[in-house]
């Protein structure tokens, strides 16, 4: 693992290093993404960063540097070759009183590049039962306060399952813990609209662009009749779910094949015409 924090390259990276008043440590003020590393290569870190901004602007965090964050990404990565990695990119509220109100003083900002193993081939997924708001004021925002997602995980696991998946106040189908949803319906590929409250996650994206599918809204209860299911998100790609609550699913069936294939022939392709290691 390599870290680096506000300009610096830490020799130690388990060493500590940020300050016990930091907001985003106090209160969870602040926001970040994962991006995956390919062959030392971050891929779509341009989206990652786009949303990295739009998430701070909507967190009311200061503009964020992102020239000063890809140093950071360079010089974690020039450190050591990943085949298959991530890098986390936070950015907090820095220092500031002990309290929800921040200070002045200027953001904190971490990258750290780990090597990461190959997602599971498959799922299993849990309905559970707290809500996400779809009128909040994070709502769509991923930000550091992770502490729902956190318990929401815990409970999947004690029922057996890799991933949770929550509604929003209407009901409605919204997002796991940490990815987004795509399941088929009468053949045709949905997944939830962002107005649903979810993630807009960058995998989600490049799917829809790179395969297709219908953004709708729906109670969750409509997955219980979809005839596949797959999950996606940074680390995951595109992944098959086996069995969401007490339903089994093919895993993959057709339609996650065909996206899959999509996935891999056009990621591929990204990644080989990606000019610098930033692109």
């Amino acid at each position: 693992m390599r870290a680096w924090i506000d300009g610096h390259l830490l020799p130690d990276p388990t060493a500590p290093a940020v300050g016990v008043t930091d907001h985003g440590l106090t209160v969870g003020d602040g926001v970040f993404e994962a991006v995956k590393v390919v062959e030392g290569r971050p891929f779509a870190l341009t989206r990652h960063l786009e949303r990295l901004r739009t998430s701070a602007a909507g967190l009311g965090l200061p503009p964020v540097d992102l020239d000063l964050v890809r140093r950071g990404v360079a010089a974690v990565l020039a450190e050591e070759h990943l085949a298959l990695g991530r890098l986390r990119i936070t950015v907090t509220g820095g220092p500031a009183p002990l309290g929800s109100g921040r200070g002045d003083a200027a953001p904190t900002v971490v990258v750290v590049a780990a090597p990461m193993p190959p997602a599971a081939e498959q799922v299993a997924v849990a309905t559970v039962p707290w809500p996400r708001n779809e009128r909040g004021a994070l709502a769509g925002l991923k930000t550091t306060s992770y502490a729902e997602n956190v318990v929401a995980l815990a409970e999947a696991h004690r029922r057996g399952a890799d991933e949770a998946v929550v509604a929003n106040l209407a009901g409605h189908l919204c997002e796991g813990t940490g990815s987004n949803v795509f399941y088929v319906v009468d053949g045709e590929l949905r997944t939830p609209t962002l107005g649903s409250g979810c993630l807009a996650g960058v995998t989600r994206a490049l799917v829809l662009e790179w395969f297709g599918g219908r953004e709708v809204d729906e109670p969750i209860d409509v997955v219980r009749g979809a005839s596949e299911v797959f999950l996606v998100s940074t680390t995951r790609d595109v992944q098959p779910v086996v069995r969401w609550d007490d339903v089994d699913l093919p895993a993959p069936g057709p339609v996650t094949r065909a996206a899959q294939a999509a996935w891999r022939e056009r990621e591929t392709s990204m990644l080989e015409e990606a000019r610098t290691p930033g692109d």
